[in-house]
């Protein structure tokens, strides 16, 4: 059995006071932050403040860049080229590095967010341009993808260290996919059935999907989302469902 397991987060995607508040609440209770990089949601300001809390608690610290689509949060899927792709994640990691350094941290990871992550996860091509565009920049960043998708095939297929990640908060189709936030029941609102949804996944390598088949997953990190009304919550339980387990919180490391 998995004895410890990596618990990470999207943050600096706040807006307001509330927001801050519960990204504050939330950073005990995970080993990594994915951090937005100004282009789907915060600024500068955002980073640096998320950046420095993360730091201040422990965390391993990443990039968490978008397509450039500010209205829907980034989850709005965009006719993009691969040159498009390379170059908004080359934008991207480099502003998270730079703020990185200015808190005394070294980056460690690199997760795309919404739509760019749900492109990469199918699109070979696409993946392949978000790999290529990390190893180029800093080729010890590990890239998190999630776990069966194309984006871990071309981590491993360019020698950059990858990690397989599973959901805690979101339903999956018999495929391994993510059910679209478009449909009704793609999104888990109970702390009790996403904490032991993650628990399937860490300590058993399976989910349950929509139609009631088990899919295997390999889970290396686990997401709950930051911009959840009850992220705090989910944080919280999830971290208690796992250490009752025996299963510890550990961030995975960048390459040497």
């Amino acid at each position: 059995m998995i004895r410890s397991i990596d618990l990470n987060c999207d943050l600096g995607e706040y807006d307001n006071e509330e927001g801050k508040q519960r990204e504050s609440a939330i950073l005990p209770h995970v080993s990594s932050a994915n951090v937005a990089c100004g282009v789907h949601a915060g600024d500068a300001s955002v980073m640096r403040k998320t950046m420095q809390a993360a730091a201040q608690a422990g965390l391993a610290i990443g990039a968490h860049p978008s397509l450039d689509e500010r209205a829907n949060f980034g989850r709005l899927e965009l006719p993009v080229t691969e040159d498009e792709v390379y170059e908004l994640t080359i934008y991207q990691v480099g502003a998270a590095v730079a703020m990185a350094r200015s808190a005394g941290q070294t980056l460690n990871h690199v997760k795309p967010h919404g739509a760019l992550y749900n492109m990469a996860a199918r699109d070979r091509k696409l993946a392949v341009a978000i790999a290529h565009a990390v190893r180029d920049f800093d080729s010890g960043l590990v890239l998190f993808g999630l776990s069966g998708s194309q984006l871990i095939g071309a981590a491993q297929s360019l020698g950059l260290k990858s990690a397989s990640e599973a959901f805690a908060d979101r339903r999956y189709k018999p495929d391994g996919t993510l059910t679209p936030r478009s449909e009704a029941d793609a999104l888990i609102h109970d702390v009790q059935e996403a904490a032991a949804q993650a628990l399937s996944m860490v300590a058993d390598g399976v989910v349950r999907a929509s139609d009631g088949s088990e899919v295997r997953v390999h889970a290396e990190t686990v997401c709950i989302h930051g911009d959840a009304p009850n992220a705090v919550q989910f944080a919280r339980q999830l971290g208690k469902t796992l250490d009752e387990a025996g299963i510890k919180l550990q961030a995975i490391k960048r390459a040497a």
